[in-house]
């Protein structure tokens, strides 16, 4: 079956989603599909930035094609991504089926057109995220009320699937209130990183820092919880000289206000930003150098570093929102907080800073029982299903 497979973004840009459709573009041959992927030519979307030049705009792959077309914006908060060309794209492919990626973009609509003018049949993946967890403020959010409220229902309506990757997205999607396709949960798969440095303190000395060190890893955006991880490792800092928070990403708009809130603490020399790290080796030495992995998000719809953190060994404290309960069990593979509350992300970094036993019991369940249960060799079988259900064998 030919596939083509419509997102956002895609690597070398970086994300979870765009590692997704990377992953899923590359195990669905195995299955007898080849996968036509149509995406834009940014390497991210906010603050707006276009790939590299030398990053080809059309390429062969051992799965089908990678094309890049390009894209343009509202100015401001109404952000919104239009893709030039993509239904002439589409036109060439003739595609068996398409399979959209997120939730409310503009590359789901024209797949839900298609469906209607031609018949192609449309999976959609939400990638879902409630609109009080979106960037951009209360004029965004309100503008994403409005496809929520008069355009959701008749564009999922298209869609012979929609795919969310946890149940507790599927209770958000369906709380839109929309008629809905059938539903479907698939969880994403872990993509390993490559061994870590043999060297037990390679990235902390990379980055200068001396002693043992707390982790967050992800883009600096406003739905992470950055500046209230600052003032919860406040307290950890005053009663240990060598800690350290290490905050591994690019900046997604709250960068300045981390660093504020670190000089107002008399923390600017504790708390490291260290950027975006793309070598994957020297980012499993991170992972494995610290002594936890904090993700204290306002939302996650699934949270693939925790996998990432486990999969070293290492324990994870985390927000209890989104999909991330569904990942980690409480007191058994990780720590879970209240989202929001300071004093609860205080003393679990508390907690684990004074006992590096519990720490390492944590991990390593995390790394027996939670990582295997996520392949791509698995999510690609029940897509493959889905596909053969929508369009026929």
């Amino acid at each position: 079956m030919r596939v083509a497979q419509l997102a956002t973004r895609y690597p070398p840009g970086p994300g979870g989603v765009e590692r997704h459709v990377a992953e899923l573009s590359a195990h669905l041959p195995a299955r007898g599909h080849t996968v036509d992927v149509l995406t834009s030519d940014l390497y991210r979307e906010y603050p707006w930035r276009r790939l590299d030049p030398a990053v080809p705009r059309q390429e062969r792959t051992p799965f089908g094609s990678v094309r890049r077309l390009p894209v343009w914006s509202l100015p401001g908060a109404a952000h919104y991504t239009f893709f030039r060309g993509l239904d002439r794209a589409l036109d060439e492919l003739r595609p068996d089926l398409v399979h959209a990626h997120t939730y409310g973009t503009h590359q789901v609509t024209v797949a839900a057109r298609r469906r209607r003018a031609v018949g192609t049949p449309l999976v959609v993946t939400a990638h879902y995220h409630p609109p009080w967890s979106i960037e951009g403020g209360w004029w965004r959010r309100r503008l994403r009320g409005v496809y929520d409220r008069w355009l959701a229902g008749p564009t999922l309506a298209q869609a012979a699937r929609l795919i969310v990757q946890t149940r507790e997205e599927e209770r958000l999607v369906r709380a839109l209130g929309v008629p809905l396709p059938p539903v479907e949960v698939v969880p994403p798969g872990y993509t390993p990183l490559p061994p870590p440095a043999a060297d037990p303190a390679a990235f902390a000395r990379s980055v200068g820092v001396d002693g043992p060190f707390l982790l967050f890893v992800g883009r600096l955006a406003s739905n992470k919880g950055l500046v209230r991880l600052v003032e919860a490792f406040a307290p950890l800092a005053r009663q240990d000289p060598l800690a350290t928070l290490v905050l591994v990403g690019e900046d997604g708009g709250v960068g300045t206000a981390v660093d504020e809130r670190s000089r107002a603490l008399g923390l600017e020399r504790r708390v490291r930003r260290v950027g975006h790290i793309a070598d994957e080796r020297r980012l499993a030495s991170a992972y494995r150098e610290a002594r936890a992995l904090v993700l204290p998000s306002d939302y996650e719809a699934f949270g693939l570093v925790l996998l990432e953190a486990l999969a070293q060994g290492t324990p994870v404290v985390a927000s209890r929102v989104g999909g991330i309960p569904e990942v980690i069990d409480d007191g058994r593979t990780g720590v879970l907080v209240p989202p929001g509350s300071t004093p609860a992300l205080e003393e679990a970094l508390r907690r684990l800073w004074e006992d590096p036993a519990l720490g390492r019991r944590l991990g390593e369940a995390g790394r027996a029982t939670v990582v295997p249960r996520y392949s791509w060799e698995a999510v690609a079988g029940d897509i493959d299903r889905i596909y053969r259900e929508v369009a026929g064998p």
